[in-house]
């Protein structure tokens, strides 16, 4: 894994990935069925996209770190010891005084409405990562970066991770997970995804975020959009049809949807991503990745939250024994 030491630490190799973006506090009720207005008890947990993704990495083995900001509040330090309970590397997530934690509702209606309601104003600390703060040694050394959309939705966030994704200069696997989420969006994001392709090797989405960057929702010709943009590899989710990766090498893998019983769906494609920087780290063939990340997928969206849900290697394999796949 080379020699290079990760900046400020005496690690003698780079992190298996670096994740940066979202963390926030997801309070879920904690039974199906009950509107927010109705629901008398929450769970607490660790949320948002890119914590999420780096929990699912670190739960298979990997070694990881986040790149995020909390406010300087009782709800941050929170964030900061599950992190490094989850074993991530908490080290670039920094407080902003004067900006709250950001929180995060749903209601959770199975098998196919969660609704969300976030809480981020004035403004999320996360979109306050500043491009002079990011470890960009660290960042273009990781085996596996991984940004999101959101963090292309304001500034300073947007340089900042324009300026890690010029530093990686599509170096190892560079992963842009599309996270359209329209409610934190004041502009057109298309200028900006398109900006950002032009830097991953990997691009992941749903058929509604694919359309956002390439204006393609159907899913092969989404895949064949996005591969035209100049990334390696394209994988679009497609819920309870499954999943389709094309890679640019013309190898073409689907995943069946795994059978199980809903509770939470969303926690389930950041399950998925973590997976998928696995199965990649690990060099594994892209129908074996896939099918081992839809499987982590199906396990998250079976359970109540999301982080503390993220599956253990052995978990997933036991699904997929079962799905007769491996």
């Amino acid at each position: 894994m080379g020699g290079l030491t990760v900046t400020g630490t005496g690690d003698p190799y780079p992190f298996d990935l670096i994740t940066m973006g979202r963390i926030g506090v997801d309070l879920y009720p904690l039974a199906t069925g009950v509107p927010l207005a109705e629901a008398e008890t929450f769970g607490r947990f660790l949320g948002g996209s890119a914590a999420n993704v780096a929990v699912a990495a670190a739960r298979l083995g990997r070694r990881v770190a986040l790149v995020s900001r909390t406010g300087a509040d009782p709800f941050g330090a929170y964030l900061r010891t599950e992190l490094r309970s989850f074993g991530v590397d908490e080290r670039w997530v920094t407080e902003v005084a004067g900006l709250p934690t950001p929180v995060t509702f749903c209601e959770m209606f199975p098998p196919d409405r969660f609704p969300l309601y976030f809480y981020r104003l004035p403004k999320a600390p996360d979109l306050e990562i500043a491009q002079d703060e990011v470890d960009l040694e660290a960042v273009r050394a990781a085996r596996v970066f991984w940004m999101t959309g959101t963090g292309l939705s304001e500034e300073p966030s947007r340089a900042a991770t324009l300026a890690a994704l010029e530093a990686r200069d599509r170096s190892g696997t560079t992963v842009f997970d599309l996270d359209w989420r329209p409610m934190l969006w004041r502009e057109k994001p298309e200028p900006y995804y398109e900006r950002a392709l032009a830097h991953a090797t990997v691009a992941v989405g749903n058929p509604e975020e694919c359309e956002i960057a390439t204006g393609e929702s159907e899913p092969y010709a989404a895949a064949r959009a996005l591969l035209a943009t100049g990334v390696e590899l394209a994988v679009v989710k497609r819920g309870p049809e499954g999943v389709l990766a094309v890679h640019r090498d013309g190898t073409v893998a689907e995943a069946a949807p795994v059978e199980v019983d809903v509770v939470n769906g969303l926690g389930a494609g950041d399950a998925f991503g973590g997976a998928l920087c696995h199965g990649l780290l690990a060099g594994w063939e892209l129908g074996r990745v896939v099918r081992y990340a839809n499987a982590a997928g199906a396990i998250v969206a079976s359970r109540l939250a999301c982080s503390s849900a993220m599956p253990f290697s052995h978990e997933v394999e036991e699904v997929l024994g079962r799905a007769g796949g491996v």
